[in-house]
């Protein structure tokens, strides 16, 4: 049952991946359902590179709610379609697109960001991979209400969430979500009685977009800080490196001290100090990293635990054996 506090507030939502996909599917079930669903186009998508409908749409045609995918909020009528669905509030979360001055004012109480970090903290596209690949111990959710600054605007309440050596970005966003959707409706649910706060300056970064770059490995790195590039990383843009001729990309690996024997014989970063069932172990520039799950770009392309791989890869990946910088 919706308890007393429950307002009817006309709701939008803007949202693309499956992070923002979960928060409305909260909506949906909590009795907020939204007059109208924002998504972006259709994109090209798997190794066919077929055109594919985003998580968000998905659920918009699965609900029947009407469907907007604008490719730009900027044009002049944009704002015109959004004020015609006569909205209280736009509720952002992953959307992707940039909302202009004019479409920030259309929902009569305005828009509303789930974003997924502890603002000021990693304002910007990818908050949760930067959090990991920084070493942060904790990340969360920040429930905003968006001004034309990037993630700047006034926040109405954060929840943190811990990072440990065994989080990922899958898990780390799966968390965030959950954790983003029951904030978002404890806000929705007390929106007349909240005011929010003003973000302080202090300790604000930006985490941009992510490149190809980012997913290079440099061995000459330390151990412990390839780790945290490969949990980031993983499932969405695997950290790689160069095996011989092909290319490696490590799924999932652990940062370990090198052992006395490892130290003594030691050469250059990306060198393989050994290897069995239990793990690749790379030197690094301080460190070793133990690599556990990887694929390569021969054969079918699987995915490999590293007792498989050196079942039939054992001339690239064996003691030795040499990986170099991505």
């Amino acid at each position: 049952m919706r308890n007393k506090s429950y307002k009817p507030l006309r709701l939008g939502f803007a949202g693309t991946p499956a992070f923002a996909a979960k928060i409305l599917e909260a909506l949906i079930e909590a009795g907020r359902r939204p007059e109208v669903i924002y998504t972006q186009p259709d994109r090209p998508s798997g190794r066919g590179r077929q055109t594919q409908p985003s998580p968000v749409k998905l659920i918009a045609l699965a609900q029947g709610i009407p469907l907007e995918q604008p490719t730009t909020l900027k044009d002049p009528g944009a704002a015109q379609v959004l004020a015609d669905y006569r909205l209280d509030v736009l509720v952002v979360a992953a959307y992707g697109l940039i909302l202009p001055k004019t479409v920030l004012n259309a929902p009569t109480q305005g828009c509303i960001n789930v974003h997924a970090s502890l603002l000021p903290r990693w304002r910007g596209a990818a908050p949760i991979e930067r959090a990991i690949m920084a070493g942060d111990e904790e990340s969360g959710i920040s429930i905003m209400k968006m001004d034309q600054g990037l993630d700047t605007g006034p926040v109405y309440e954060t929840r943190a969430l811990r990072i440990t050596r065994q989080t990922d970005a899958p898990a780390l966003e799966q968390a965030l979500a959950d954790l983003g959707s029951t904030a978002l409706l404890h806000c929705l649910e007390h929106l007349d009685q909240s005011a929010p706060a003003e973000q302080s300056e202090r300790g604000s970064t930006y985490a941009p977009k992510l490149k190809r770059s980012d997913a290079a490995i440099r061995w000459g790195e330390t151990a412990i800080h390839i780790e945290q590039q490969v949990r980031a990383l993983k499932g969405r843009m695997p950290a790689f490196a160069g095996c011989g001729e092909a290319q490696v990309r490590v799924l999932s690996a652990e940062a370990e001290p090198a052992t006395p024997a490892e130290k003594e014989a030691c050469r250059a970063p990306g060198t393989i100090m050994a290897a069995d069932k239990n793990g690749i172990r790379v030197a690094c520039g301080n460190g070793i990293l133990r690599i556990t799950q990887l694929q390569l770009n021969l054969g079918k392309g699987q995915v490999m635990s590293a007792a498989d791989a050196l079942n039939g890869y054992s001339h690239l990946l064996g003691a030795g054996c040499v990986i170099h910088d991505g």
